[in-house]
């Protein structure tokens, strides 16, 4: 089979891109022009640029093709509006699917979130039944991911053979661009002062999402979702496992959540100055102290999805770093 893979070069989406290459599988990667490959590097795959807002460069990519996994998108934790981010996990998701629709593509994989779906009270068990939730006063993140997804059922409505997968908070190695949770995880490995922010969250190992996606393909059924979900787990647990992994003691500050929630209105304003990547934003708090009680049993008994222990991931993570640094090293050197 030949597979077409947008966001390839992301922490999702290169581990799907050697996954298939290790199945035997064909691999058509679609990047951006100039975007960084060093996740992709060595690999046997054929490379086409283009951008998912530009229906005439998705058209070349999508020849020959037989399924498509679109991972393409934006993840920001900034709470509010921003047009960038709906203009690509939207326009950009309805471009490519009208466009695989248009193409004749036999099978379309949309890669959207758990952030799709509207946050439920405590005490509500979190599964596909919540609905998805285009009107959230969250963020601007989780509003794409559900219009995105609500885009992509109404294709299916059309005839269109895609089907949606959600996944929880998503960490574990080869996270080449460093992800929110992938800097923490790194930063607790080195450490001798940590600072640290009560709650706790669902995350999945990076490997398991790409399983699920590939089954979701094989398996899945055309305009259904399916929550790829993980283990629900506080992070200051997340904190103590890497740090006994490493054999690193640190002092440990927690923060208390009002401090945290009156700090990140100034931090956030930083970010914007700055036009940093934001590590701590009033979005990433309220995340942490949210219903994240979620069932994956559809994905199980549909898919025959199942998730490694958090241990196991966190094992393997602390080990890809170490593996990467020195890597970084011998890089340098030459």
């Amino acid at each position: 089979m030949k597979n077409l893979v947008t966001g390839a070069t992301g922490h999702i989406g290169n581990v799907l891109v050697k996954e298939l290459l290790k199945r035997g599988e064909s691999v058509r990667a679609f990047v951006l022009p100039g975007e960084d490959l060093s996740p992709l590097a060595g690999l046997e795959i054929e490379i086409v640029e283009g951008n998912i807002l530009d229906p005439l460069s998705i058209r070349p990519a999508l020849e020959g093709i037989d399924c498509v996994f679109h991972l393409a998108g934006i993840i920001s934790i900034m709470p509010g509006q921003d047009p960038i981010v709906h203009d690509v996990n939207v326009n950009g998701t309805k471009n490519i699917v009208k466009e695989a629709h248009a193409a004749g593509i036999k099978r379309f994989v949309y890669t959207s979130s758990i952030h799709a779906f509207k946050r439920m009270p405590f005490g509500v068990t979190i599964d596909e039944s919540v609905p998805i939730d285009p009107e959230s006063t969250i963020a601007a993140y989780d509003r794409s991911k559900a219009e995105a997804t609500l885009a992509v059922q109404a294709e299916t409505k059309l005839g269109f053979p895609a089907v949606i997968v959600c996944p929880t908070g998503v960490i574990g190695p080869y996270d080449y661009k460093n992800s929110e949770l992938g800097i923490l995880i790194h930063g607790w490995m080195e450490h001798r002062v940590d600072f640290l922010i009560e709650g706790n969250y669902d995350f999945v190992d990076v490997r398991d999402v790409v399983q699920g996606i590939i089954a979701a393909r094989d398996r899945g059924t055309a305009g259904q979702i399916y929550i790829l979900s993980g283990e629900l787990v506080r992070v200051i647990d997340i904190w103590r496992m890497v740090k006994e992994l490493v054999n690193v003691k640190s002092l440990l500050i927690q923060i208390p959540t009002k401090l945290a929630y009156f700090s990140a209105n100034f931090v956030q304003f930083y970010y914007k100055l700055a036009k940093s990547k934001p590590r701590l934003t009033s979005y990433s708090i309220e995340t942490l102290h949210t219903n994240a009680v979620i069932n994956n049993q559809k994905a199980r008994k549909s898919l025959g999805y199942s998730p490694r222990s958090l241990k196991q991931t966190l094992e393997d993570t602390v080990n890809w770093w170490i593996a990467e640094k020195k890597l970084q090293r011998v890089r340098t050197k030459h």
